[in-house]
């Protein structure tokens, strides 16, 4: 009988809506994560040696999207929303199983916390309270193929100009800043907006942020609180 698949741990981290989550994993490295066990598997030994790994893979469930129904053709955002592809070409969360998988930075291994072990991470895309489904060591000579084609998105997304105001930006707590400034460089919005007088928001950790994206698509941070 094969063994019923559940939830391994879940990730603490400052996303608190789908909203402004990076769209793929390690694009913003500055958002540090915690992988927090299930009690039943906060057993010192299953991390063993996972310290000696720079990277690791999570294998994770699109928990927001459990109950939606797949759907064999999809908008990728880096097409502009407008142009379908095959949902098994894209990684879409509107998917058979809604399984994802994000390589991440393990930055270290916590024994000593009464959660222990604790996974600290880096780059981490995941929504606060996501369930992880497994963790594995990332191995590079098998896992990185650099050379490889990237079909419809063949480049890193592109990085624009943020300003905020030293008075808004000061409300975050330091560890929190340059994160909300690396993210917001990527433009959360969807990728079919493009009114300049339109204000959006968004959760970051405890804070709400609004922001417009102006002609030049520099992001302009409005308001935090």
């Amino acid at each position: 009988m094969q063994n019923e698949i559940v939830p391994i741990a879940h990730i603490r981290s400052p996303f608190r809506s789908k909203f402004g989550i990076p769209r793929q994993s390690n694009i913003v490295d500055s958002v540090t994560s915690v992988l927090v066990f299930e009690p039943e598997y906060r057993n010192l030994d299953a991390v063993r040696g996972l310290e000696e790994f720079d990277y690791i893979w999570l294998i994770w469930q699109f928990s927001e999207n459990a109950d939606h129904p797949w759907s064999p053709t999809v908008r990728p955002p880096r097409l502009g929303g407008n142009s379908r592809m095959g949902v098994f070409a894209t990684r879409s969360p509107f998917r058979p199983n809604s399984l994802a998988l994000s390589s991440v930075r393990l930055l270290s291994v916590d024994t000593t916390s009464p959660e222990a072990p604790l996974l600290l991470l880096s780059g981490a895309d995941l929504l606060d309270g996501t369930p992880v489904i497994d963790v594995k060591p990332y191995i590079p000579y098998t896992d990185a193929h650099p050379d490889a084609r990237s079909g419809f998105a063949p480049d890193a997304p592109d990085v624009n100009p943020v300003v905020c105001p030293d008075n808004l930006l000061f409300k975050l707590p330091e560890n929190l800043r340059q994160p909300l400034i690396d993210i917001l460089s990527l433009d959360p919005r969807p990728s079919y907006h493009s009114d300049p007088q339109r204000v959006y928001g968004m959760t970051f950790s405890d804070f709400e942020i609004k922001f417009k994206v102006l002609d030049d698509n520099t992001i302009s941070v409005i308001d935090i609180f």
